[in-house]
């Protein structure tokens, strides 16, 4: 059964509302709570004038004490309860924080592609940022309803003293809120187009990261570091841009509420000059009027921070709620089964027709590169099956109709790319640590004499993307950790390009000999893996040309010969 959070997402409006959902308990504890602390606040200035008034009344040392009592009560309980109040209030937010960036990366790594027109930089500025100004919203509506309460008191302290304070209080903060609503408009649009451009730069970032070899080796670093600075400057500008919104509305909230605390003193003076209030209500009104300022402030900046987490929500909205490119099906292979590939046509691929027995070992040796990656794309899932004619069959049933979870525990695609994490070698061999083949893959891969090079062994420290390693090290890593998943169908692409020769033969020999009895695919030109397998597939212009074993095609076949002889 879907559970709401499972089903699908929301746009950003929807996300605010299920933050607010999960948390109500501790959002009403600590509104509470924020509450308590805000009318403790107002109650100060109050209480104030009227320690003023009795102390001219009474003249006692008694009721002066009383007074000072009263005075520390009020002082612990604002202190307490704001205390109490933001912890709770910041647990739930750290809380909802967390949910959503859990929920923004499962999303990011679904196994299915899904339409999100993103790169990974910025779904990890989304997962990160973004997701933490979605949960403020936690705090921000607590904050809001709490600083209404501190108004809404000292507006009706103000009016037992005199009607007209009172209404003053009121006017007031509904024409500031109406000022400032305007300016937190432009605010949320700018914020939002502020953090796509962050996110762009954090994508771009990564992306030289990961080619930063490369780019230094045909000097492209430059230019690659011209277009880093380009999108950057451009996250510059719209984070001034905003900078100055932002300047413009603090500005305009500290002046609105200084007008208004300036009108309430002069008002409270003015009656007081008058004769139509005490001199205790005019103290208890200046108080009132100072105090009034911080929950004022804080109540014109929520509108502010509640754009900022509204647009914030959005872009995660523009992962959450992206389709998935294929909606997976309910069943599950048979352990052991075969591979099947039925007049299938996409990208190169022209109507390619194969069939791989269970516990068979077949190379496919593909005479242009870009069919062996869509064909190793289409095995991996990659392709979702409505958007290639034909069908690729596993245990014999369509891949249409079997859970993406099942397939990824049976069929197994290891790209000739494969990603190495920070860790250690045995964490990029066995990421689960639930793998009883740890040390035969180790063997098979021919990784045992990086494994020996190092006294930490398998526990040797391996920096972000191998950079400690050499790409033949990497490249071993990667099918110690493919062999390691001792899956049913295993397809290799590539997987010994960055190899030398006698280390090929070894780990052609040392594959087939673990892989003995497990279905096992080599999309490979290496003479010793072709020779390794039971039979070789010719993948030519698209298609199947010719199936025979490696040598029988040495000897009958020269285009065979002159694309895999070395």
């Amino acid at each position: 059964m879907t559970t709401p959070d499972t089903q699908r997402p929301r746009p950003g409006s929807d996300i605010l509302r299920t933050a607010l959902r999960r948390n109500v308990g501790a959002m009403a504890w600590g509104t509470f709570l924020m509450g308590l602390y805000q009318a403790g606040e107002t109650a100060f200035p109050i209480a104030l004038g009227l320690i003023v008034e009795h102390a001219l009344r009474e003249r006692s040392p008694g009721a002066l004490a009383l007074s000072i009592a009263s005075l520390a009560v009020i002082i612990t309980t604002v202190s307490l309860s704001w205390r109490f109040g933001m912890r709770v209030l910041q647990k739930a937010n750290t809380t909802e924080a967390h949910r959503w960036r859990v929920r923004v990366a499962e999303c990011g790594l679904q196994p299915v592609a899904r339409d999100v027109d993103l790169k990974s930089g910025e779904i990890l500025t989304i997962a990160t940022e973004d997701a933490d100004q979605t949960a403020d919203i936690i705090e921000v509506v607590p904050l809001l309803i709490s600083s209404l309460v501190a108004v809404l008191v000292a507006a009706v302290a103000l009016s037992l003293a005199d009607i007209r304070l009172g209404l003053l209080v009121i006017v007031g903060t509904v024409a500031i809120l109406s000022t400032l609503s305007v300016l937190s408009g432009r605010i949320g649009a700018g914020t939002q187009e502020q953090q796509a451009r962050v996110a762009r730069a954090g994508a771009k970032v990564a992306d030289l990261i990961i080619g930063l070899r490369p780019l230094h080796g045909f000097g492209g670093n430059q230019a690659a570091f011209r277009s880093y600075r380009k999108v950057s400057t451009e996250a510059k500008h719209q984070a001034i841009t905003v900078a100055k919104v932002n300047g413009v509305y603090a500005g305009t909230a500290l002046a609105l509420n200084a007008v208004l605390a300036a009108a309430v003193t002069l008002t409270a003076g003015w009656l007081a000059f008058g004769g139509r209030i005490t001199i205790g209500e005019l103290v208890m009104a200046v108080g009132l009027a100072q105090f009034i300022m911080e929950p004022l402030k804080l109540f014109s900046e929520m509108p502010k921070y509640v754009m900022i987490a509204r647009a914030s929500a959005e872009r995660m909205a523009l992962v959450l709620t992206a389709p998935p490119v294929t909606t997976p099906g309910p069943r599950r292979p048979a352990a052991g089964a075969d591979l099947e590939i039925d007049r299938v046509r996409h990208g190169s691929l022209r109507r390619i027709e194969l069939r791989v027995s269970a516990g068979e070992f077949v190379a496919i040796a593909a005479y242009q590169p870009r069919a062996a990656a869509d064909l190793a794309s289409i095995l991996a899932v990659n392709v979702p099956p409505h958007e290639y004619e034909g069908v690729v069959r596993v245990g014999g049933q369509e891949l249409a109709d079997l859970s993406i979870e099942a397939v990824r525990e049976h069929l197994l695609v290891n790209p000739y790319d494969g990603e190495i994490f920070a860790g250690t070698l045995r964490t990029n061999i066995d990421p689960s640590g639930t793998s009883r083949s740890v040390p035969e893959a180790v063997e098979a891969s021919m990784l045992t004499d990086v494994v020996a090079l190092h006294r930490e062994g398998l526990d040797y420290a391996v920096r972000d993307r191998g950079a400690n390693l050499s790409g033949g090290q990497r490249q071993r890593l990667s099918l110690a950790r493919a062999l390691a998943a001792d899956t049913d169908i295993l397809v290799l692409h590539d997987p010994t390009t960055a190899v030398d020769a006698v280390t090929e033969q070894l780990i052609a020999r040392n594959v087939a000999k673990l892989r003995r009895g497990r279905t096992t695919v080599v999309i490979t030109s290496s003479p010793a893996l072709l020779d390794a397998a039971d039979r070789v597939l010719v993948l030519d212009e698209g298609v199947i040309t010719v199936e025979d074993t490696h040598r029988r095609l040495l000897a009958t076949d020269e285009a065979y010969c002159a694309a895999v002889a070395r």
